[in-house]
């Protein structure tokens, strides 16, 4: 099941490194979710484990990131948005076609996270090329799993919402489950 990422802009009183002041700032995070409510949910769950009982923070937008990967690495503090173009040859027209997917990365500067970009695509069949990596201004990212806590608490809870979510009403659907009512009245 692919993960769908959610940018969320938190605003909140940090104190700042460089003067130990509180300053209020509007930075945004990246968490791993099913919906708005739940991003919402989970940020507002996030976020205070890193403020005081008394600090409120204030969520000013929510929007799905349109990241197809993210990849963390360890020993590095900041996120590059690297993009890259899958080059596919067309036959019928006989021109390449390239589709652009973008990787959220881990990395210290440009040069690094264009060789983790560069180590993630490795095993990739098709062509690609890296036309451009950016720093991103995204502060800190939230997977659902991290691997890091005892997870069967929370693939539980990751359960049970999943399973709360309706699921589209197809004809093939309606057909199976009059096929198993019938089956179970003889």
């Amino acid at each position: 099941m692919s993960a769908t990422w959610y940018e969320c802009k938190v605003k909140y009183r940090k104190i700042d490194e460089a003067s130990g002041v509180a300053k209020v700032k509007t930075e945004p995070f990246l968490v791993d979710a099913i919906s708005y409510t739940e991003a919402e949910s989970r940020i507002t769950q996030e976020m205070s484990a890193y403020l005081s009982d008394s600090d409120e923070i204030k969520i000013t937008n929510i929007k799905v990131a349109n990241y197809a990967e993210i990849h963390p690495f360890e020993n590095s503090d900041r996120w590059f948005k690297s993009r890259v173009s899958l080059i596919a040859f067309d036959e019928e027209s006989g021109k390449e076609r390239k589709t652009n997917l973008y990787l959220l990365v881990q990395a210290n500067d440009v040069k690094e996270a264009y060789d983790n970009t560069n180590g993630i695509m490795k095993d990739t069949l098709g062509e690609y090329t890296i036309p451009a990596i950016s720093e991103s201004p995204i502060m800190d990212v939230f997977p659902y799993f991290s691997g890091d806590e005892d997870e069967m608490e929370r693939v539980q809870k990751f359960t049970a919402l999943k399973d709360s979510v309706p699921v589209s009403n197809d004809m093939d659907e309606d057909l199976e489950l009059t096929d198993v009512l019938s089956v179970e009245a003889e």
